[in-house]
């Protein structure tokens, strides 16, 4: 398909490019990251779902305190937090386990920039649906049954930096509505529609909410 052969060529220039031109902002991050609270500097636990189901390592800075993923599934005390997660489409308003830097980090989706080296790496696209987290997606596939035709036309295309979501409401758009516009995207995919939600993600971002 020539959309397929335009849109490898594109993430692979568009990839390399961000690499090179931000090296010194991801240089920074890096350093910040590391000197500001103790552990690695990329995520340790960040395996999503990647296209046809794949399991992928997601790069992404650490924004959290160590072992943030883990902790909030077993420890007692963050019993309550893990029920309000999961109530709240696997979304936090208040994260306790961010980091003072991962705050700055997350509301410039400065976090986001290693993802880069994923669309080398053929596992993601700069643009498609979002990509979930394994344990998400089951339990989501749980409470709504009637989106699995959905899930699954979100899968059959490369997860991507940014997208249809992330450009429309992101945190205020639920879990049901959210895979609808991720399928949507799936099954309407063009240049055209890369490209009107490639001209929306600055202003995206700059509503400072990160594309979590």
């Amino acid at each position: 398909m020539v959309y397929d052969f335009v849109k490898l060529c594109f993430d692979i220039f568009a990839a390399l490019f961000g690499l090179i031109i931000l090296s010194p902002i991801l240089i920074v991050c890096a350093l910040l990251v590391k000197i500001t609270s103790e552990g690695p500097i990329l995520v340790e636990e960040s395996n999503r779902v990647g296209k046809n189901g794949k399991i992928f390592r997601m790069y992404k800075f650490r924004t959290m305190v160590k072992n943030s993923h883990q902790m909030l599934r077993s420890e007692p005390k963050m019993k309550e937090l893990l029920e309000e997660y999961k109530k709240n489409s696997f979304k936090l308003s208040a994260d306790p386990r961010v980091t003072p830097i991962g705050k700055f980090l997350r509301r410039a989706s400065l976090d986001e920039l290693p993802q880069f080296l994923n669309i080398l790496k053929g596992e993601m696209s700069l643009i498609g649906p979002r990509a979930y987290y394994p344990d998400e997606l089951e339990e989501q596939k749980k409470n709504y049954p009637n989106c699995s035709q959905f899930i699954a036309e979100s899968l059959s295309v490369k997860p991507g930096m940014t997208g249809l979501w992330q450009v429309s409401g992101r945190s205020r758009i639920g879990f049901e509505q959210r895979i609808q516009m991720d399928a949507s995207y799936a099954k309407a995919k063009s240049i055209l529609l890369d490209l009107k939600i490639l001209l929306k993600t600055p202003f995206a971002l700059f509503q400072g909410e990160g594309f979590r």
